[in-house]
């Protein structure tokens, strides 16, 4: 029997990349109100990936269930590595921000928990990233162009 592990992986993915918005979307609107200047490019930056990242999930749990032409092999790692690649960038950006700067308080805390947890996303994508890597690694001269039946959704029995 095969190991499911992608929908209790994206379900986490996905709270994590909510969390994440919730957090620094406090940080830009905490920032815009007291220094009446646009908030740091690192911030909206996480704020995009965020976004991203539940589009992108959007994609890698509907295709594979819903529109399996959609669900290349490819296409899906590609989802995946810029994804990874996005909360990388995102989360070394604002902890390097943080950290040439005098930060306390409630707004402070919501900044670092960002980092955090979006750090943790981070690793989070680059286990499905490198998941995603092995199968296309594993088929590469099957002619297999779809996706790993062991990542699909399973439907309701």
């Amino acid at each position: 029997m095969a190991i499911n592990y992608a929908l209790p992986l994206r379900i986490i993915q996905g709270v994590f990349a909510i969390i994440v918005l919730g957090l620094t979307a406090y940080v830009a609107n905490w920032w815009g109100g007291h220094w009446h200047q646009f908030s740091p490019s690192e911030v909206n930056f996480l704020i995009f990936a965020a976004v991203w990242t539940l589009l992108a999930l959007a994609y890698l749990i509907l295709a594979p269930a819903r529109f399996p032409t959609a669900a290349h092999k490819y296409g899906i790692l590609a989802a995946e590595a810029v994804t990874m690649l996005f909360w990388f960038g995102g989360f070394i950006a604002l902890a390097a921000f943080l950290s040439d700067r005098i930060c306390f308080g409630g707004v402070c805390s919501a900044a670092k928990a960002a980092t955090a947890f979006a750090a943790f996303e981070w690793l989070f994508f680059a286990g499905s990233t490198l998941m995603a890597a092995l199968h296309c690694w594993r088929t590469r001269n099957t002619g297999v162009t779809g996706h790993d039946p062991k990542v699909e959704m399973q439907q309701g029995v």
